[in-house]
């Protein structure tokens, strides 16, 4: 499969037109890059300055070195910002291809739900309903109920 002619995902209703340029940056991105078994997530960001920052997922030959989509995103992030400035996200889309030949918006792996909620725990974060398969958006630290804060 390559990443040609993959259907992209129906901005639902309620996203607002901030958060559907964050899905067409991730969905544009992933079209660009998709290679299977290597790059096969994509996500966009928005930092409270309004800037959009990506990141791809990085697989490596042992699952232990590889690197989410949202991380790598969430670094660059920083990086972008002057020292001192606390890292500020509104909001996270993260897409992948299936194989039906469409993308589809993700939810982030339990790791990255933790590095977001750390950082930006009212951060909206799109995921697909496991029920009716339909993008939602969830504050970041809804998707970790009963998680225990660290003071920084």
């Amino acid at each position: 499969m390559s990443a040609a002619g993959v259907a992209s995902v129906s901005v639902p209703a309620s996203m607002s037109v901030d958060d559907a340029e964050l899905l067409s940056t991730a969905q544009e991105l992933l079209a660009r890059v998709w290679q299977h078994g290597r790059h096969e997530v994509a996500t966009a960001l928005r930092t409270e300055d309004g800037r959009i920052h990506t990141g791809v997922h990085m697989e490596g030959s042992c699952r232990r070195s590889s690197v989410c989509a949202e991380g790598v995103a969430m670094g660059a992030a920083r990086g972008a910002l002057p020292g001192g400035v606390p890292l500020g996200i509104t909001a996270v889309v993260s897409v992948q291809i299936k194989p039906a030949g469409r993308f589809r918006i993700i939810a982030p792996c339990g790791v990255c739900r933790e590095l977001i909620s750390d950082y930006c725990p009212d951060a909206t974060v799109w995921v697909t309903t496991v029920d009716g398969d339909e993008p939602v958006p969830l504050r970041a630290l809804d998707l970790l109920p009963e998680k225990s804060r660290r003071q920084w």
